[in-house]
């Protein structure tokens, strides 16, 4: 089985290259192109040349693990953020249809409005807060229009040892300051990019097998938490474990998100019913703290 992996240098698209590769021949591109694959494109903000890469490689799966995720930049960077979000995963989605290929994509919590407390569904109605939610959105449509087979996986909160994210953060600030504050009343699930990639490897061998699991999940890691949970846990763990730490026990205050204002708006409720995923494929999703505790081990000290 022949799979085109694209966006192989982001945090999901690392963890892909190991997890699909005993399925079959992964070319996995990034932006940049590849000197392994000359000829080939991955970059989205680049449509035609896209489509002319996936008729090159001819693959049986297409996994789009590429997107503009700039949230702030994308309400000044709209055009861009179509283009890439929601044009090119419909380019993809276009040429899978032509092919009789399945195409993996990756969407986000982002496509609702945040309201209420209670964990989204797939068919929950939508309503985005910023640019990237919409473009988000907009991809996920062009997807579902083409007519091609596909695996649509909103995720939220994702984190890996490779690249910048939320947690490191945390743990740079923790050595550096006396105190920090984190916002408490926004709430999902973190969810590690290995998880991810594990899960997709899993569902994508059992769609090849069974063409009516096509369709749109939720996936993140099981439990919810704040933000100001996520670092308060992860900053006890550091601790226990012995890394150097400035910020004092009882040093991480609790705080609005308006303490922080964003050009981009946030959803106060990013949690996400994974239910249809775990039914229609027969998985557990491990509880978050395990991917959190998975990570610091895997940080340099």
């Amino acid at each position: 089985m022949k799979i085109l992996l694209l966006g192989k240098n982001g945090q999901v698209g690392w963890e892909l290259q190991r997890a699909l590769a005993p399925l079959g021949e992964v070319i996995a591109l990034g932006s940049g192109g590849s000197a392994e694959w000359p000829g080939l494109c991955g970059d989205l903000a680049q449509p035609q040349a896209l489509a002319a890469t996936v008729r090159a490689v001819a693959p049986a799966w297409i996994v789009n693990a590429a997107a503009y995720t700039a949230v702030d930049k994308a309400e000044s960077q709209a055009d861009l953020a179509h283009l890439v979000n929601a044009v090119a995963p419909g380019v993809l989605a276009r040429e899978a249809a032509a092919l009789g290929a399945w195409l993996v994509h990756y969407s986000t919590d982002y496509v609702f409005d945040g309201s209420g407390q209670t964990p989204w569904v797939e068919d929950a109605p939508v309503g985005p807060l910023n640019v990237y939610g919409h473009s988000k959105l907009a991809g996920e449509v062009a997807v579902r229009a083409s007519g091609c087979r596909h695996l649509i996986f909103r995720t939220s909160w994702v984190y890996a040892a490779r690249g910048g994210n939320f947690a490191k953060t945390m743990l740079k600030l923790a050595a550096e300051r006396d105190a920090l504050q984190v916002v408490a009343d926004q709430f999902g699930a973190p969810t590690g990019a290995e998880l991810l990639a594990d899960v997709t490897a899993h569902t994508l061998r059992s769609a090849s097998f069974q063409p009516q699991l096509s369709g749109t999940y939720h996936l993140a890691a099981g439990g919810e938490t704040s933000w100001h949970g996520y670092a308060s846990h992860l900053i006890a763990l550091a601790r226990a474990a012995g890394r150097p730490l400035r910020v004092a026990e009882n040093g991480i205050a609790a705080v609005p998100a308006s303490r922080f204002p964003t050009p981009a708006p946030r959803p106060a409720n990013s949690r996400l019913n994974t239910h249809k995923l775990r039914d229609a494929f027969g998985l557990t999703l491990p509880a978050w703290q395990a991917g959190v505790e998975r990570l610091l081990a895997e940080l340099p000290a």
